[in-house]
């Protein structure tokens, strides 16, 4: 399978973000226009300099993404719309990177909006489910994850809570994070209890949001005037959807196998990663996926937590942004605002939340189907 390396290299150049935010009646309109205005801003660069656009929702229907970039003016270019659940955002940023990789276009828009609405599931309405989907909801399932990690692990739940406590105070750092609260230990542990010994604060939030990346090629920088110390290199971009995994959990075996990959593409090893961004919905996944990821052996990831390995300054900083416990989940932006902020990272300009000397970083995504997106980035300068 052909990598990033076989093609020409694509770096971020512009990154924006609408503030995550509580249902609201804003509409997606201006919440997109201001993330891909401040994208803009950041590339200091004009609308009219915008060859190709992928715009990624789950939620706010048919035709919405070319409805709102009109308002930017009519240009004519190349332009999708995307869906793939949570992954919605990666999925538009990978599209826009493999574009401007293969020579297609040197200048491309990659962004993500939803507000709040009805869920509409696909595969509930193929009627092709599972023999006990009618049983356990989303939060129960990873409920019971958390039991059976907490009986293989011997990790205890106040350690399990302490991924919500480092991610909530991630957050309050952050003026675009829905949740910008710093929270206590028992704060987190307090009710109301969702399911198990998840309780409200270590779920994520859903609201309203957007976020926009602008990739270009070495000529559309050198064309733009496009000064190389902050543009970001796109090394990997490893996309897997769902094949039998066993006993294992589909999304932790798919994230291992898709993380992979992205490393093979790269040549970047686990230990090399200063920043990661990671899918934690719910606070299990977060200790399950950087095990997947090889940051630390299975059953080992509440004890690296609780020595501050995964904290800002620490070994990696994982979910530096707050992640989707504190800077939220508004699905179709999540992925694409998850590369805005590695990308922040990368070019040290990520104020109190910055990981010292952050040079790698990798975003992670996964959606129902299910899916999974892996990207890593690196500052070559």
């Amino acid at each position: 399978m052909k990598s990033l390396a076989h093609f020409r290299p694509v770096f971020v150049v512009g990154i924006g973000l609408h503030p995550y935010q509580n249902r609201s009646e804003t509409t997606y309109v201006t919440l997109g226009l201001r993330a891909v205005r401040e994208a803009l801003d950041d590339a200091d660069i004009a609308w009219r300099d915008i060859e190709s656009a992928y715009v990624g929702n789950a939620l706010i229907g048919m035709a919405a993404g070319a409805g709102m970039l009109r308002y930017l003016g009519m240009s004519g270019i190349p332009f999708a719309q995307v869906e793939n659940a949570s992954a919605s955002g990666s999925t538009a940023f990978r599209q826009s990177v493999m574009e401007v990789a293969a020579g297609f276009t040197d200048v491309s828009l990659a962004m993500g909006v939803d507000t709040v609405d009805a869920w509409r599931s696909g595969p509930g309405k193929a009627k092709v489910r599972g023999l006990a989907d009618h049983l356990a909801a989303p939060f129960t399932h990873f409920a019971m994850l958390t039991e059976k990690y907490m009986s293989e692990s011997g990790a205890t739940p106040e350690q399990i809570a302490k991924v919500a406590v480092k991610n909530h105070r991630n957050g309050s750092y952050n003026p675009y994070a829905q949740r910008q609260k710093e929270r206590t230990l028992e704060e987190v542990m307090a009710p109301p209890v969702i399911s198990g010994v998840l309780t409200r604060l270590q779920c994520t939030p859903v609201g309203d949001g957007a976020a926009a990346v602008i990739v270009m090629s070495e000529d559309g920088m050198r064309r733009h005037g496009i000064p190389r110390r902050r543009a970001i290199r796109v090394l990997a971009s490893a996309s897997r959807s769902e094949e039998p995994s066993g006993r294992e959990n589909f999304d932790v075996a798919l994230t291992r196998k898709t993380t992979y990959e992205a490393y093979e593409q790269s040549g970047i090893a686990p230990t090399e990663l200063d920043v990661l961004e990671v899918h934690d919905a719910f606070t299990i996944e977060e200790l399950l996926y950087v095990e997947a990821m090889g940051l630390c052996q299975p059953g080992e990831a509440a004890a690296a937590l609780e020595r501050g390995d995964y904290d800002i300054g620490g070994k990696h900083a994982v979910s530096a942004s707050g992640g989707l416990i504190a800077m939220g989940h508004p699905l179709g932006p999540t992925g694409t605002g998850q590369v805005v902020e590695v990308v922040r990272q990368l070019r040290g300009e990520a104020g109190v939340r910055q990981q010292p000397n952050a040079r790698v970083g990798l975003t992670h995504m996964v959606g129902i189907g299910p899916v999974c997106l892996v990207h890593i980035l690196r500052n070559d300068n």
